[in-house]
């Protein structure tokens, strides 16, 4: 189709490019041939590819220069001619640059949504997008293999066909309720819930929902996990301990006809009991963590859906006003609009470092690798990587005192001193100063970041340091709550300590201090 649709834009390109040349010799009018090579160059914007835009602009600075020679022996006007030769390469020139510039500009816009589409598309859990009406509108490949469906064969469905018929009567009721008051949260809270394959066949799902407004209409997200191998698992639990309270009942039926043998029957019953306790203790331990894993999806959830989307709104708004400023006069505006989408990629860019960060970390893929290096000259390299991210009148001071050298892990560091500084920076005014401050004695290396900013309040300092915490008054500004959890997690992998000292609306100060890696004695 894409093949189709430029052979056709090339035929019309050709067709105004000869019937400007036509009209141009036949009225004599260079001013048509103008207009008409302009029209034929913006007519490539819409074929892939550098190369078709070039061609048409090299193709019609050479009809320009012939065209003027041709009127020059027609009129004997050799200025006229000089300066319709000079007006038509500038107006060649000017165009193709334009259409080079757009097209860069598209090239970028479909690398982004490239990326989107590809969380989409290989996300592991069911995602469903639905319109007000309950209509689907979007399905991702693992809903399809779940449901057994294709997604044209699901397009503009009512939900309720992937649920099973008895609760489709109060199904209704409750997404009509759900669009009155929407929400971020779970479904089925305290019951059990089941959707339905295409073959009629039913099984345990756990839902949760987010929602987003466009253009004044309501959509909502749906995040589907198959939970069958969970609910096995469960059913397998529940037997197990229905079978070690028959046991346990045995026991006791035993001891009342076995009371002679006391010893005997009080070591098989605390044994008995004791595979018990064992049990219920494993159940209570898978079910907590269960539920702690749902409380985090949950809360990913929720704020990757609001943290995305911000700067994919802006990103899809400045886009399209770029394109409402061809002109020259508006190049500020185009630049402006420009800086916000870039501003917009590296905000998301930088969402998607913590969460790999935090991954790597959950899972312990993050390996201790100690090299000896110059203090000094690393913190100075880490605040000029930082200097590009101060607001209007900040400044970052080093101060480093001590030893020279230190010998620990230089990637990890840098992340910790690239974080606590960049928080520095974004919870602080324009005009203030961040103090960084290096001491190196007796084998142990202590860093201080001090700002002078917002400050933290008495009762969120306690939970900074939980994956996903926020504190209250700087829920306006952008973040995710991983910054400082990366930090606590990568301080603890080098053997060190960290401290926080923060008073409101006066800064902050973090400390690490970290010991020196010794090398193992040899005996």
């Amino acid at each position: 189709m894409g093949n189709l649709n430029s052979r056709i834009i090339i035929a019309w390109a050709i067709f105004v490019f000869g019937f400007a040349i036509t009209l141009a010799f036949l009225f004599k009018d260079y001013e048509l041939a103008v207009s008409g090579m302009l029209l034929f160059i913006i007519l490539t914007a819409f074929i892939p590819g550098w190369r078709s835009t070039l061609i048409a602009g090299v193709v019609s600075m050479v009809v320009m220069t012939g065209l003027v020679i041709y009127f020059k022996n027609e009129q004997n006007d050799i200025i006229r001619a000089l300066l319709s030769q000079v007006y038509s390469l500038f107006v060649v020139v000017f165009s193709v640059i334009v259409i080079f510039y757009l097209k860069r500009m598209q090239q970028n816009f479909a690398y982004e949504k490239t990326h989107m589409a590809s969380l989409f598309e290989n996300a592991t859990e069911g995602i469903l997008l639905t319109d007000k009406t309950g209509s689907i509108i979007l399905i991702n490949p693992a809903a399809e293999r779940m449901f057994g469906y294709s997604s044209n064969e699901l397009f503009g469905e009512k939900i309720e066909k992937l649920i099973p018929q008895r609760f489709h009567d109060k199904h209704v009721g409750l997404r009509e309720g759900f669009y009155k008051k929407p929400s971020n949260r779970s479904m089925g809270t305290g019951r059990d819930l089941y959707a339905r394959r295409k073959d009629d066949s039913e099984f345990p799902v756990e839902i949760s929902l987010s929602h987003y407004m466009q253009k004044s209409e309501a959509f909502v997200i749906g995040f589907i996990v198959d939970i069958t191998a969970r609910k096995e698992i469960e059913k397998n639990l529940l037997r197990q301990k229905m079978e070690l309270e028959k046991i346990s009942n045995d026991i006791r039926k035993l001891n009342a006809d076995l009371e002679g043998k006391v010893e005997e029957r009080t070591i098989i019953l605390k044994e008995a009991l004791q595979k018990l306790e064992e049990s219920q203790l494993e159940l209570s331990e898978s079910l907590d963590k269960e539920r702690q894993l749902n409380e985090i999806k949950s809360r990913f959830v929720s704020m990757a859906s609001h943290e995305f989307r911000t700067p994919l709104s802006t990103i899809l708004s400045s886009a399209t006003l770029v394109s409402k400023y061809p002109e020259t006069d508006d190049f500020e505006k185009r630049e402006k609009h420009i800086r916000r989408i870039k501003d917009s990629v590296n905000h998301m860019n930088e969402l998607l470092e913590d969460f790999l960060s935090l991954g790597k970390l959950e899972e312990g893929k993050v390996g201790v690798t100690v090299s000896s290096f110059c203090v000094k000259d690393f913190i100075e390299d880490v605040v000029d990587e930082m200097k590009a991210h101060l607001k209007n009148g900040q400044e970052i001071i080093p101060v480093c005192s001590g030893d020279a050298s230190f010998k620990t892990d230089k990637r990890m560091l840098k992340n910790i001193l690239l974080n606590l500084i960049s928080n520095a920076i974004k919870f602080s005014q324009e005009g203030k100063t961040v103090k960084v401050s290096t001491v190196v004695e007796n084998n142990e290396l202590i860093i201080s970041v001090k700002d002078h900013g917002l400050g933290i309040p008495d009762e969120d300092q306690p939970h900074l340091f939980s994956t996903f915490f926020r504190a209250k008054n700087v829920s306006n500004i952008q973040g995710t709550g991983l910054g400082l959890p990366i930090v606590k997690r990568y301080v603890t992998l080098l053997g060190g300590d960290i401290e926080l000292l923060s008073e409101l609306e006066k800064g902050t100060e973090v400390t690490i201090s970290l010991p020196e890696y010794q090398e193992p004695s040899v005996l």
